[in-house]
């Protein structure tokens, strides 16, 4: 028998999204009643396209006294409740699921993020109508089942709501949060309930007040055990201690949660973040391989958790341990799981330049991973190289026969190593982008020229001891001179791109001045040789440094790690062993034993677990088998 349904929503200047929602929904409903709380737009003329059933509804600051009033009005056997910025899967079909006769159902949502993904939840949108069900709470309204005494019944539809309130280009949710804090704080006073409590949380994680989220998550934990937010209480409470750097904090609840829930997908790649975070690569690299194993699955799913985020993440952890070849086969699969995805893109050419690949092979990798099938991939893969400052940006831009704004064609001049054509080029533009500063200084340096300077110095904000810096450096007049955290910055990244660029002469004489000025740059610059490859050149220079300063955990770690990627096991044991010595944290014991294991000596690398395992009780590998 075919149950009648009434969609009941309350709205307030919803003339953006509104004709949307109930195009949505017109043909799954019998009835539509709409509730306005004080609109000023045009958003109760939209409304009359679909019903005549609209009544105004003074706000009083009590979300639930807004939904009670929308439902009172309907006469159908079941209400079905969306927001105006909701909609239904196109095809929504509720009958099949309400021939089970629940009193109420839950609704995956799915709302859509930043970069074409989503995270979905699941929330009870469908219900009879006159059983007593009704809305408590001035915000996050809910049913009121939970404290109830009636023994209400649950099924779970198949049909699908889409959010789409938290991409970038929507109200910003912060803002939202921080207004709606006084009417929660009001609830939590007034019911100090888990769910208050979980909800004053999230209010306050929403706002980035990591403290006094945590302070609430952990008074809403003793009251939730069997609630079905738990998971989402414990991940978002771990996540708030990570960013107050309460790292091993964090550890504990998820290690102690993925226990309770091993299969919240969400929950294990949180884990695997901070693990990270942490430097508990042995720990992060298995929990990103358990959510690839598991898929997106939990109460909360976040589009590609258990999939190409997963993914994504290995190959972030695989270049930050050096493993460069892991990281790249890695950001492939990202890309293959999810078409054009475009961080997956940033990364596939930040880790083509440290693998030293030709413009020939770069090329190849794109045609390969990425797809140019509209204008818009085309402008995302251009917009992508640009501000990568990628060396194959010029190839495409002629290649497709691109006109772009005269600063872009200038700069990809430079990086396609055409100096002078981009001196001429830069040299007939007026208003100079301040994006552009750094392009200018990279192209003084190479030039030995600095009738740019002017320029430089308004587009990067310096100083004008900071001018005089640069101006010595540049014409090798170097004298007295000081250089500042901040212009040393900028001096790396014209080396990394001198490195990049191949400019091994001019990269040479920059580094001779710098140093001159500031000794202990050199430790920054062998690591920057180390992250593109040039590990004998760094050897070389560390080795020289590690004479004088045989006490810098910085630099003995930095040496060690070169000589294990390099295969001079003996020299990396002997560093590793010191690094120990100097740096007892846990990333000192996993180097240690990743050696041991690579060397094959089983017997010191079993020692070396145990005492990780005796040390460091949040290290999950290492209390295995143990």
């Amino acid at each position: 028998m075919t149950k009648s349904i009434s969609l009941c929503m309350i709205v307030k200047n919803e003339e953006q999204v509104l004709s949307r929602c109930l195009e949505s929904v017109k043909d799954v409903v019998n009835e539509i009643i709409i509730v306005d709380t004080g609109s000023t737009d045009t958003t109760l003329d939209i409304a009359r396209n679909y019903t005549d059933k609209i009544y105004s509804f003074e706000w009083v600051n009590d979300f639930s006294a807004a939904r009670n009033e929308s439902i009172k009005y309907a006469n159908s056997d079941y209400i079905l409740v969306l927001d105006a910025d909701e909609q239904l899967e196109a095809g929504a079909d509720f009958q099949k699921d309400l021939e089970k006769n629940r009193d109420y159902y839950l609704l995956r949502i799915r709302n859509e993020i930043s970069w074409d993904r989503n995270f979905t939840f699941a929330a009870i949108r469908l219900f009879k109508n006159h059983i007593s069900l009704k809305y408590e709470n001035r915000l996050h309204e809910h049913l009121n089942i939970i404290n109830g005494t009636a023994n209400y019944t649950m099924g779970e539809s198949n049909q699908l709501i889409h959010h789409v309130g938290y991409t970038d280009d929507k109200m910003l949710e912060k803002d939202k949060h921080k207004r709606n804090l006084p009417l929660m704080e009001l609830e939590v006073a007034e019911n100090p309930t888990a769910y208050n409590l979980y909800n004053m949380g999230k209010t306050y994680f929403a706002i980035q007040e990591y403290g006094k989220a945590v302070e609430y998550f952990r008074k809403a934990y003793p009251l939730s055990k069997d609630r079905i937010f738990l998971p989402e209480l414990l991940t978002k409470l771990a996540y708030a201690l990570a960013e107050m750097k309460r790292l091993e904090d964090a550890l504990s609840v998820l290690t102690d949660g993925v226990m309770m829930f091993p299969k919240e997908t969400e929950m294990i790649y949180i884990l695997g973040m901070i693990y990270q975070k942490a430097g508990y690569y042995h720990d992060a690299e298995a929990c990103f391989r358990k959510c690839i194993e598991l898929g997106d699955q939990g109460s909360l799913i976040t589009e590609g958790s258990g999939g190409y985020m997963a993914h994504m993440r290995l190959s972030e952890l695989y270049e930050e341990t050096g493993r460069l070849e892991d990281s790249y086969k890695e950001v492939v699969c990202v890309l293959k799981l999810k078409k054009n995805f475009a961080p997956a893109l940033q990364q596939i050419l930040k880790l083509a330049l440290k693998l030293n690949m030709c413009s020939e092979e770069i090329q190849a990798g794109i045609q390969q991973n990425y797809t140019i099938g509209s204008v818009e991939d085309l402008q995302q893969l251009l917009d992508i190289m640009y501000g990568a400052r990628n060396p194959i940006l010029a190839y495409y831009l002629t290649t497709y026969k691109i006109t772009v704004q005269s600063n872009v064609l200038a700069t990809s001049k430079i990086y396609d190593k055409k100096y002078k054509e981009a001196r001429l080029l830069w040299n007939e533009i007026v208003d100079k982008e301040n994006e552009n500063g750094q392009d200018l200084l990279l192209l003084s340096f190479i030039l030995r020229d600095d009738s740019n300077l002017a320029d430089i110095q308004r587009l990067l904000n310096l100083s004008n001891r900071e001018k005089v810096t640069l101006e010595k450096i540049i014409t090798g007049t170097i004298g007295k001179c000081s250089l500042s955290s901040r212009l040393e910055e900028m001096l790396l990244e014209v080396c990394r791109h001198m490195i990049i660029l191949q400019e091994f002469e001019h990269f040479q004489l920059l580094i001779e001045k710098i140093m001159i000025i500031k000794e202990e740059t050199r430790l920054k610059i062998c690591k920057l040789l180390s992250d593109y490859g040039f590990d004998e050149l760094s050897i070389d220079m560390l080795i020289s440094m590690f004479k004088n300063q045989p006490n810098n955990a910085v630099l003995v770690q930095l040496l060690g790690d070169l000589c294990y990627r390099n295969e001079y096991f003996e020299d990396a044991q002997l560093f590793y062993t010191k690094l120990l010595r100097l740096d007892s944290q846990y990333s000192s014991y996993e180097r240690g034993y990743q050696l041991y294991e690579r060397i094959g000596d089983y017997k010191n690398a079993s020692i070396m677990k145990r005492e990780i395992g005796r040390i460091f009780p949040l290290a999950n590998w290492a209390r295995e088998n143990c």
